[in-house]
């Protein structure tokens, strides 16, 4: 049983295809200690290094693909570590054996919300790259009222800093006053997009919360800091999404929905393990320029 390398190194979590066929061909990928091709393909029994440092993994038939489901609280960060010591996003899930949590997009330290955790990089690539057009859905309060002109500015596109963006939809969901709230959609992830949109028509962004991203909505009962993680059928309609094929294992997104409601109704002391993570932790209010 083989599969091609650059696959593997996508899929731990590395870069996208395209980037790890670059390192190969810039001699910076050996397999049993041999500077390796693009194209060849790797057994599990394989010494694998990148840059010299041995990667770990496992092929795809026995993998499970695996997809989380995290609601971020604002003041955390969307790094693995941080050299201030703020919390990150990534100090609440589940620990892997083997391999790693692979973020799906970010949102800054300002901004709450739904984030995607996969261990499956390739899945994650296909998913933020921005010619597979996944929508990315937000509920934004906005100081001030938005014209009818700034709206359809919006819809039809306004020149950024990094070129033309727009809304693909855009609708006032509430609020009153100086604090309305709209909900918005677009199709990339770049960097504080959203926000940027808002600003070339003169608004200030106050509150910002993805609560879609593809086919997977911010669940209503999924409460700030934890995670859930998808079923089967949800991790494959991602994929579909994407254009990749289904992988043999499932989650355990309905019994975790059960706990969550559970939890709610009779919380409990923190604990280790299961597949929902119930520890409140005291998230500081600092606030801050944006980190990404």
């Amino acid at each position: 049983m083989s599969e091609k390398l650059q696959k593997v190194l996508a899929r731990v979590g590395l870069g996208s295809r395209r980037h790890m066929e670059e390192a190969i061909a810039q001699g910076r990928v050996s397999v049993n200690g041999k500077i390796a091709e693009i194209g060849q393909r790797i057994e599990a029994t394989d010494e694998l290094r990148v840059d010299g440092r041995r990667v770990s993994f496992t092929l795809e038939e026995e993998t499970r693909r695996r997809v989380l489901i995290y609601y971020k609280p604002e003041s955390e960060i969307c790094s693995r570590q941080d050299p201030e010591g703020r919390p990150t996003v990534f100090d609440n899930l589940p620990p892997l054996k083997g391999e790693r949590w692979v973020m799906v997009g970010r949102l800054d330290i300002n901004s709450s919300g739904l984030l995607l955790f996969t261990n499956d990089g390739e899945l994650a690539n296909r998913l933020m790259h921005p010619s597979n057009e996944v929508e990315r859905e937000y509920a934004v309060r906005v100081m001030g009222e938005v014209s009818a002109g700034a709206r359809q500015a919006l819809l039809e596109g306004v020149m950024l800093d990094d070129g033309p963006a727009k809304f693909e939809s855009f609708a006032e969901v509430g609020g009153e006053g100086f604090n309305r709230w709209y909900q918005v959609v677009v199709k990339e992830g770049r960097n504080r997009e959203v926000r940027r949109l808002f600003e070339s028509q003169g608004l200030k962004v106050s509150r910002l919360l993805r609560i879609r991203y593809g086919i997977v909505s911010l669940p209503r009962h999924l409460r700030m800091g934890r995670w859930l993680e998808l079923d089967k059928d949800e991790i494959d309609g991602l994929a579909a999404l994407v254009k990749l094929k289904p992988r043999v294992g499932t989650g355990l997104y309905g019994l975790a929905k059960r706990r969550a409601e559970k939890m709610q109704e009779n919380p409990l002391p923190a604990r280790r393990g299961g597949f929902l993570r119930q520890q409140k932790r005291d998230v500081p209010e600092k606030r801050g320029k944006a980190e990404y």
